[in-house]
């Protein structure tokens, strides 16, 4: 944790990092899906990773899935091999137990992790517009904040839209969970307004029909992830105009995310597109063969990136 805080702290001091691991783990998801491993000789750590265990649903098929992130050689032992050692002992003892394929985001590129048998799953991040509402104000739409009673609705609303992709996580209840109590912990420990995270969902009858999560930092919000009964995402669309129209006197700020393919709210426009800097990559293990996955193949949202 010490040598790793300098690289991935988000901006939290050394106490609040550890703060920040721990709890993650202490969620129901994390208790049994979560872990960190080491590499180690004589009692000294020579390289460290996380593993997620992950259930993937790939052309159609069920999955077991190793994540494998946070990949880190002690600098002292830097040049050796002890991170290859690391992941091949992780996807060897994933292999074993019947995982299908390996996952992992790359922040140094392909060429390391393609050498290890991983290869690249192209994905972009783009920057939106929230169009003006055609009246001035919010949109005449019931928006509140999301709490837990939200969530069995939000996992059906990804079933439903992820059928049509080749790759999607299985995101049960526990793990959109999961990924909400991530962000709101690394807000709550970081410094006061340095970031806030925003959880809303459109509500219809007495459940939601749609949601956004987003991360707020100055003049920027992260999309983490959305869904909607309406396979335009409007619902998603007027959430978002609702809380921009929240502070008219403001700038609006910039938003940026992974959006699927096909899913573009009509409220929403594209300012540009580009690559993601954090590649993401996969490993077939054992006799699993999968085809190779172009963008429009995959449903990834931003919160579940590790």
């Amino acid at each position: 944790m010490d040598a790793t805080y300098a690289i991935w702290h988000e901006g939290l001091t050394r106490e609040a990092y550890g703060r920040w691991w721990t709890a993650q783990r202490r969620t129901a998801w994390g208790r049994t899906h979560l872990q960190r491993f080491a590499l180690v000789e004589g009692g000294e750590v020579l390289a460290s990773a996380k593993e997620y265990h992950l259930t993937a649903f790939v052309d159609g098929r069920p999955m077991e899935m190793l994540g494998i992130g946070a990949v880190f050689t002690q600098p002292a032992h830097r040049g050796r091999g002890h991170a290859r050692e690391l992941v091949e002992r992780l996807v060897d003892r994933a292999a074993r137990r019947g995982s299908g394929a390996a996952l992992l985001f790359s922040e140094i590129g392909a060429d390391y992790y393609r050498a290890l048998g991983f290869a690249p799953v192209p994905t972009s991040v783009s920057v939106m517009r929230v169009a003006e509402p055609p009246r001035r104000g919010a949109p005449a739409v019931l928006v509140r904040a999301g709490d837990d009673r939200d969530v069995a609705a939000m996992a059906a609303m990804g079933r439903t839209r992820a059928e049509r992709y080749r790759f999607h996580l299985d995101r049960e209840p526990d793990l959109i969970q999961y990924a909400i109590a991530k962000k709101r912990l690394i807000a709550g420990l970081g410094p006061p307004g340095a970031r806030d995270l925003l959880f809303f969902v459109a509500e219809e009858g007495a459940s939601a029909a749609a949601y956004v999560v987003l991360t707020a930092r100055e003049t920027e919000w992260i999309l983490e992830e959305a869904g909607d009964r309406d396979p335009s995402g409007a619902r998603v669309g007027a959430i978002l105009q609702t809380l921009v129209a929240r502070q008219p006197a403001e700038h609006h700020p910039t938003i940026r995310g992974r959006l699927p393919a096909g899913f573009l709210p009509p409220q929403l426009s594209i300012v540009e597109t580009q690559p993601s800097t954090d590649v993401m990559m996969i490993r077939p293990l054992g006799t699993t063969r999968i085809a190779p996955l172009v963008e429009a193949d995959v449903l990834y949202w931003q919160s579940d990136v590790f």
